[in-house]
């Protein structure tokens, strides 16, 4: 059950007095539906998470089956950029400037959206809850109609470098990272969070582009450059491949972190290899679906009864449709708050006017957003587990009842986890 605060229902309940919007006022409105787009990587190198768009497109559907939002179905156009910049922006285009589209919806992509950002915001069309950490999609003063959903990948980066300084003092670290703003985000974060010991600690830095077919030759140089905690950033493409090879040449670095973009069971874990992923560290602000922990939770059991009946083609162990489900909840409620002012002013207005809980986050995080907080999901829950990669601790058999110690962070995300030989958060 989603629980919004007294100021998110006092803020819905001033919109419920307006005037209805009518569809002239606002494109995409009419008295029976809110048309809004969306782009999203059916195609190219960062297809896995296609499947994000075509869950928000079923909990919308669940949503127009109890009678919609204020008697007005929800009707998004989801369509295929392939990860290019390029057709990200003819495709926005064609939303805003032929199909009428009241707003855009969780765009995917943090090269893609940058693409756009400019551009959406000379028409005044809110880009809202944008599929990316990068931090720039937080930046109201130069943006204001573009807004991000999850936590940023600086704030990721840094929150593991605070772990190995625990951890690993003496480490020697290596950062290959994907060759774009989302990959320097995350090398920033990296190295901030190092503070005054980042030139001592990190040893290596290669980048890798999606359009390369492996990322061998760069795990080879890092190995050689005698680093011994590897972070590697990116999608599940290119994430599977480092653990594959990372494995494959022996190298069993003491601490090895992957990006919470490229850590889904179904589209990185499992594709790397299960056995070849033991010992990898991540992090996460969802509830994994792979994790048992969360059996007879009332969030997880509702999230899995939407899955059965409408997303039954979807893969359960994918963290994306968790994603896509939380996002879409995300809208929803920024629609309820709008009331019957749907202009693109309000609806701006409303998302970032948010306070609320959603059942598939991590205990203790709120989407929480204001005027000047375009940061939706800041607060997030933490546990780290002690255990080197390589080490008897960090190979625990399904059947361990052991769990990692939970903290709350403010300002950050992060579960670090350890897969266990099934494949299943430990």
């Amino acid at each position: 059950m989603i629980r919004p605060t007294r100021r998110t229902l006092l803020a819905g309940a001033a919109s419920l007095a307006a005037l209805p919007a009518r569809a002239e006022e606002t494109p995409g409105i009419t008295a029976g539906e809110i048309l809004f787009g969306q782009t999203m990587p059916y195609s190219g190198p960062a297809s896995s998470y296609g499947t994000i768009g075509k869950a928000s497109e079923a909990y919308f559907k669940m949503i127009n089956d109890q009678g919609g939002i204020n008697g007005r179905r929800l009707r998004m156009l989801s369509l295929d950029d392939g990860y290019l910049p390029p057709k990200t922006v003819e495709l926005t285009r064609r939303l805003i400037e032929e199909d009428k589209v009241a707003f855009l919806f969780n765009p995917l992509g943090t090269p893609t959206t940058n693409a756009t950002r400019k551009y959406t915001n000379s028409k005044k069309v809110p880009q809202l809850f944008i599929a990316s950490g990068a931090t720039q999609f937080g930046d109201r003063e130069h943006y204001p109609w573009s807004i991000g959903w999850q936590p940023t990948y600086q704030v990721e980066g840094h929150i593991f470098a605070k772990y190995i300084l625990r951890t690993t003092p003496d480490a020697k670290v290596a950062v290959l990272y994907q060759g774009d703003d989302s990959g320097r985000d995350y090398f920033k974060g990296i190295k901030d969070g190092l503070g005054d010991q980042a030139d001592k600690l990190i040893v290596a830095a290669a980048t890798y582009e999606v359009s390369d077919p492996t990322v061998d030759s760069q795990i080879l140089t890092l190995r050689e450059k005698g680093a011994d905690v590897l972070f590697m950033t990116g999608i599940p493409k290119f994430n599977a491949m480092g653990i594959r090879k990372t494995f494959d040449i022996g190298w069993k670095p003491r601490l090895f972190f992957i990006s919470s973009t490229g850590s889904s069971v179904a589209t990185a874990i499992i594709p790397a290899g299960v056995e070849k992923s033991i010992g990898v560290l991540t992090a996460t602000y969802i509830k994994d679906p792979t994790d048992k922990q969360w059996a007879n939770d009332p969030g997880f059991l509702a999230w899995r009864a939407w899955m059965d009946k409408y997303y039954p083609a979807a893969d359960v162990t994918d963290a994306s449709n968790v994603y896509g489900y939380c996002t879409a909840q995300t809208l929803v409620q920024t629609l309820k708050q709008c009331g019957n002012d749907l202009s693109r002013e309000n609806i701006m207005r409303q998302a970032t006017n948010l306070d609320f809980e959603l059942p598939m986050l991590q205990p203790g995080i709120r989407v929480k957003t204001g005027p000047e907080d375009y940061y939706p999901v800041k607060q997030s829950a933490s546990c780290a587990s002690t255990a080197p990669l390589g080490s008897q601790s960090a190979k625990r058999s399904r059947d361990s009842t052991t769990r990692p110690r939970l903290t709350l962070y403010e300002g950050s995300i992060v579960l670090i986890c350890i897969m266990d030989r099934q494949g299943n958060r430990t």
